[in-house]
């Protein structure tokens, strides 16, 4: 769960929206909380008031694994010398035999403690949902390469805030690597530190900053391919993941400064066959610069290129394939765990429509996660794999909210 970072002039902070969503239930009792409605299969159940995620819709389970990584070509000032950017990132993809390995939290436990202690809501950790990835399952091998997607998230959000996007992907056979930006984002370290988002004007949280670590991550990708553990700690990893990501089928997405991030790479790094914002304001710093060849998705809610001129002018610097959606009644963070997570929230507490509305908009949940769920995986179908359907070509009876945009 997010909440609207500060790059919406008409959005509440990140600390007020969670602060008010979770605090109307803080005084419910776990024991009146009704069950969940989604859950993952081959997750167990869940406790009473615990919420959780929509299950992928891929013919396959979901493996996942951290992987702790530093990038010694970028020198970390704020952490001191002889320190270099470090930053914690997760692997998800297909995975078989997972019944024997434990499914992962949407966050790990210090950095969900810390991310609620900053709203003043500690007490609601038990409530974090479970996620449908088995942590160290062995990769399902077929015979060939998973495409490989990187995920960058917004401004002071984490890397889970986007689970419903990613284990949807992971299910249908790409393997996904999410990245937790420093100084942006609440994570923890294999040796226990939690970091939390520095409110410091001089930390490297620019889009460019992201779009680094996208490159970086990429890097990693590559050793992955080639047979090399880039875990610093050279922990063990998931049988048959080594060798099994396809460095010539590699894509991105993110949301908000993610999404504009996710531009900065694809532009800079023609690693990145396709790209995807999730309402990205692409506010470029440093600034905006060249043409763009390859496909480009954008998935628009307040940061259209009607209202917004940064979005209007790179719009207009995309040559290759190019689509503009947008979903009627969609918020900045329509598009996130938050359409299945906040009616969950509502409900166990007794929230009226409005009160959920202006928390995620007038979207219909149901169909906001299923549009997140078909139109990211569709855009990367038709570009990683070659798959090409008929969801991109138009308007679809099946998904009535969303509007092409020319």
């Amino acid at each position: 769960m997010t909440v609207p970072p500060s790059t919406s002039r008409r959005s509440p902070t990140r600390r007020r929206v969670l602060g008010a969503a979770l605090a109307a239930g803080a005084a419910a009792p776990l024991a009146t909380i009704a069950s969940p409605t989604w859950a993952a299969p081959g997750t167990p159940a869940p406790a009473p008031g615990r919420l959780t995620l929509p299950a992928p819709t891929g013919p396959h389970p979901v493996g996942t694994v951290p992987l702790h990584l530093v990038d010694r070509s970028r020198p970390d000032d704020i952490a001191g010398p002889g320190h270099f950017r470090e930053l914690m990132a997760t692997v998800w993809y297909p995975a078989r035999n997972v019944e024997r390995h434990p499914v992962a939290p949407w966050m790990p436990a210090g950095a969900l403690r810390a991310f609620l202690t900053d709203a003043g809501l500690a007490d609601l950790v038990p409530l974090a949902p479970l996620t449908a990835g088995h942590v160290g399952a062995p990769v399902r091998r077929s015979g060939r390469r998973l495409p490989v997607v990187v995920f960058s998230h917004g401004a002071h959000s984490h890397q889970g805030d986007h689970t419903v996007v990613v284990q949807e992907l992971a299910s249908h056979g790409y393997a996904v690597v999410t990245v937790a930006h420093p100084y942006d984002t609440y994570t923890e370290f294999p040796d226990g530190r939690v970091a939390v988002p520095l409110r410091d004007r001089k930390a490297p949280t620019l889009p460019g900053d992201f779009a680094a670590d996208l490159r970086f991550v990429l890097d990693c990708v590559e050793q992955l391919a080639a047979g090399s553990n880039p875990d610093v700690g050279r922990r063990e990893l998931p049988t048959g993941l080594l060798g099994s990501l396809d460095p010539r089928r590699m894509g991105a997405f993110g949301w908000s400064k993610g999404g504009t991030a996710t531009a900065c790479a694809t532009l800079a790094d023609d690693r990145v066959r396709a790209g995807l914002s999730l309402d990205g304001p692409m506010r470029m710093n440093p600034p905006l610069a060249g043409d763009l060849y390859r496909p480009f998705m954008m998935m628009s809610a307040e940061f259209t290129r009607a209202t917004h001129p940064e979005a209007a002018a790179f719009w207009s610097r995309l040559r290759g394939r190019r689509l503009d959606i947008r979903a009627e009644g969609a918020s900045h963070v329509s598009y996130g765990d938050n359409e299945a997570l906040f009616p969950q929230v509502a409900k166990m507490f007794g929230w009226s429509e409005q009160q959920l509305q202006d928390v995620i908009g007038t979207l219909d949940p149901d169909q906001a996660v299923r549009i997140q769920q078909a139109y990211p995986l569709a855009f990367f179908d038709e570009h990683l794999r070659h798959r090409r359907g008929h969801l991109l070509d138009g308007p679809s009876p099946a998904f009535p909210a969303v509007t092409f945009l020319p």
